[in-house]
């Protein structure tokens, strides 16, 4: 068979397996579940041979620590992944749940029940871990997906595939509710854009270029999970010793995710008193300062930040500064810099905090809290399958009701329209 009918056929049977699955219960799924998460624990042997092979060959294409660290298979990440499942199994399963039932004058019952989405495809890099989240997520929330891992990973995604097919073939669910494009070529990724018969959603998690790829030649609903170009900003009169922890634990926590902070705006009056001891903390933890011209005045070592530095998503020990003349300056740099993912306000006035989080057009917007909140086990959904950036159909984490949609449902006893 060509690829292209290879990728067809699995989109027809995910097509089909998505109805079963959608009315299958909490029980059942739980259990799929779990028995996922043991096969994971039992073959880990299995699971980190294959892995080596993906290790092997990144090495030898020169890839970077970085990319590797993010490939290996540890026993630790095969822990968390069976943690995670266990969690997602824990869930309150939003599928059949009824909301906003109301009675007409006419006596009709009119209420909205929550449904899968369907047929879900999710496209990633890198991480295999993303495999076994993703399909967890995705099973719980009564939908198939079809996954398309980095040819990086390919080896490690089959495996973990493999045992995932093996807990639903023995629930007596079809196989095709979890499946792994068996493709490295990207060709693949065209093919399966174009299956819009068939597949119901886009989710792409990676790079800016591969979210990009994905919206400009998909013909199905793409969901995006954009860079995260977040920013901080310091009021005039914020509690500085509170801003100071804020922002350190904001950049170098995890600098290399999509919360991390990667511009910080000062407003002038709290800028001389702040900035000397927020940079003394940054720099000695590794970070690169790149400010403003009145950055670099009251901060010798920063270097001088140019037009690219504002929108750039570092994902590294860098850092972006720029100091304020006031309140709407600040919302004006957000507003064009930002990508529309995490922002934070430290202030202790009230009308402002209340301002900015009006006005500000982000996916989750703070008041004296980290950008690292910005993540679904931190915000109360027990998991989530990425943080989107558009509105459509949601904005911000993603866990297992953002992963469904609502119909109305209508129950009458005899109504006709007159």
């Amino acid at each position: 068979m060509s690829l292209e009918s290879i990728i067809i056929k699995i989109a027809k049977e995910a097509r089909d397996a998505a109805t079963k699955i959608a009315d299958c219960s909490a029980i059942k799924k739980n259990q799929v579940l779990l028995a996922i998460a043991a096969g994971l624990k039992q073959q880990a042997g299995f699971i980190q041979t294959e892995n080596i092979k993906d290790l092997t060959a990144a090495r030898k294409k020169g890839l970077s620590a970085a990319m590797i660290e993010r490939l290996t298979i540890k026993d630790e990440t095969i822990l968390s992944m069976t943690q995670g499942l266990k969690e997602v199994a824990l869930l309150p399963d939003p599928v059949g749940a009824m909301k906003n039932t109301v009675i007409r004058p006419n006596g009709l019952q009119v209420a909205r029940m929550r449904i899968p989405l369907g047929v879900i495809g999710i496209i990633y890099e890198s991480r295999p871990n993303v495999t076994v989240d993703a399909a967890g997520l995705c099973l719980k929330a009564g939908n198939a997906v079809i996954l398309r891992g980095g040819s990086e990973a390919f080896h490690s995604n089959q495996a973990l595939a493999a045992i995932i097919s093996q807990a639903l073939e023995e629930a007596d669910l079809p196989a095709a509710v979890v499946q792994v494009l068996p493709a490295r070529d990207r060709e693949a990724v065209n093919i399966m854009l174009k299956q819009d018969d068939s597949i119901d959603l886009i989710i792409p998690r990676g790079g800016e270029g591969l979210i990009r790829f994905v919206a400009e030649n998909s013909r199905i609903p793409v969901l995006k999970h954009y860079k995260g170009v977040c920013h901080v900003y310091v009021d005039q009169g914020a509690d500085l010793k509170m801003a100071e922890k804020i922002c350190f634990n904001a950049k170098v926590q995890r600098p290399g995710v999509c919360n991390a902070m990667e511009t910080l705006l000062v407003h002038k009056d709290s800028a001389d008193l702040f900035l000397p001891s927020m940079a003394e903390q940054l720099i000695k933890a590794g970070v690169e300062i790149r400010g403003c011209p009145i950055t670099c005045k009251i901060i010798p070592q920063a270097k001088e930040a140019v037009e690219q530095d504002w929108p750039a998503e570092y994902l590294d020990l860098i850092l972006a500064v720029r100091v304020v003349t006031d309140f709407n300056q600040a919302l004006e740099h957000i507003s064009r810099y930002s990508s529309s993912h995490t922002e934070v306000i430290i202030t202790e006035n009230y009308k402002r905090a209340r301002g900015f989080v009006r006005q500000v057009d982000s996916s989750v917007v703070l008041v004296n809290a980290s950008t690292r909140f910005n993540d679904g086990g931190q915000l109360g959904l027990g998991a989530e399958i990425g943080i989107s950036t558009s509105k459509l159909h949601a904005f911000g984490p993603m866990g297992l009701e953002e992963l469904t949609t609502t119909k109305f449902v209508v129950f009458g006893d005899g109504q006709i329209r007159e």
